[in-house]
C-alpha cells in the first residue's frame, strides 16, 4: 500500500520509546501521514532532536515528554501533558520496551520486576490512562508493539521471562478488543520478528552479513500504516511480519547476551 493512503491530519498520536529505533520510525511515519505527535522517551536530548526534526521536516506540531514507562507517575504526567497541549489523544502507540535474554537459571532475579514494569505494566497502565476519553468519544486506536516470539510454542530458549510477559500482554490486548469494539475503539497488536534496532544492538557478536537479515524499523512502521489504513468497519487485530531468513536462535540471538541497562 502507498503511505499516502493514510491521512492523519488533525489527529494526535502519542508514541512511547519514540526517540530511536522502532519508535522513531513509527513517529516519522505518522508525521508523514500528517499527525501531530506527543513523543515520549527516557532521554531528553534525543527526544528534543526528534521533535525538532519532525516539526521542521513535516510541518506538524509535536512535543516531547521525558517518561520512564515503568513509573506510574511518569505515565500520568505524560497523558496530562498530551491533553494540556492537544486536548485529546486519538492514537496511542506503545513501543517502549527492554530486552533481557538468559537461560532461566542464570536470569538476574531483579530483571523480572524490570521487565514486568516496562514491557507489561507500561503498556497496560498507559492504555488505562488514555482509554476513558476514547470511550467517551467512541473513537480511538490503540497500537501495541508486542513480539513475534509470542508466535513460537514453546517460547524460544533464553526468552522465558521476556516472552511470557509479552504473551500475557498479547492475551490482554485480544481481550481488550472485545471490550472496546462496542465503543468504536480499535486495538491492534504488532508481532514483529527480530528488528535491527537499539533492542538488538547489544548482540555485538552478530556478523554484518547476519545483521543484514534483520528487519528494518521501517518494516514495523509499515505495519502501523497498514493498521491505520483499514476502513472503519475493519480492525486489524494482530499483524505479524516475521524474518524470512532468520531463526530465533544463534547466530542472531545468543541467549547469554543481555541488554546493558
Amino acid at each position: 500500500m502507498s503511505h499516502a493512503t493514510v491521512n492523519l491530519k488533525g489527529k494526535v498520536a502519542l508514541i512511547t520509546g519514540s526517540s530511536r529505533g522502532i519508535g522513531k520510525a513509527i513517529a516519522t511515519r505518522l508525521a508523514e501521514h500528517g499527525a501531530n505527535l506527543v513523543l515520549a522517551a527516557r532521554t531528553q536530548g534525543p527526544l528534543d532532536e526528534t521533535v525538532k526534526h519532525l516539526k521542521d521536516k513535516y510541518g506538524i506540531d509535536a512535543i516531547g515528554v521525558p517518561c520512564d514507562v515503568a513509573k506510574l507517575d511518569n505515565l500520568q504526567n505524560l497523558v496530562a501533558k498530551a491533553k494540556e497541549k492537544f486536548k485529546q489523544i486519538d492514537i496511542l502507540v506503545n513501543v517502549a520496551g527492554v530486552s533481557s535474554q538468559h537461560p532461566f537459571h542464570e536470569q538476574p532475579i531483579e530483571d523480572f520486576e524490570m521487565l514486568a514494569h516496562i514491557n507489561y505494566l507500561g503498556y497496560v497502565r498507559l492504555i488505562r490512562l488514555v482509554i476513558p476519553d476514547m470511550v467517551a468519544r467512541k473513537d480511538g486506536h490503540l497500537i501495541n508493539v508486542v513480539s513475534g516470539s509470542t508466535l513460537v510454542d514453546p517460547i524460544p530458549r533464553g526468552f522465558l521471562a521476556y516472552s511470557s510477559l509479552k504473551m500475557g500482554l498479547r492475551a490482554f490486548l485480544k481481550g481488550l478488543f472485545w471490550e472496546m469494539r462496542e465503543y468504536n475503539i480499535k486495538v491492534t497488536s504488532l508481532l514483529p520478528g527480530v528488528v535491527n534496532s537499539d533492542l538488538t544492538d547489544h548482540l555485538k557478536h552478530v556478523a554484518t552479513e547476519q545483521r543484514d537479515r534483520l528487519m528494518n524499523p521501517a518494516d514495523v512502521a509499515d505495519m502501523v500504516s497498514f493498521a491505520l489504513s483499514a476502513p472503519a468497519n475493519a480492525n486489524p487485530l494482530e499483524l505479524a511480519v516475521i524474518n524470512q531468513l532468520t531463526t530465533w536462535t544463534k547466530p542472531i540471538i545468543d541467549y547469554k547476551q543481555t541488554q546493558a541497562k
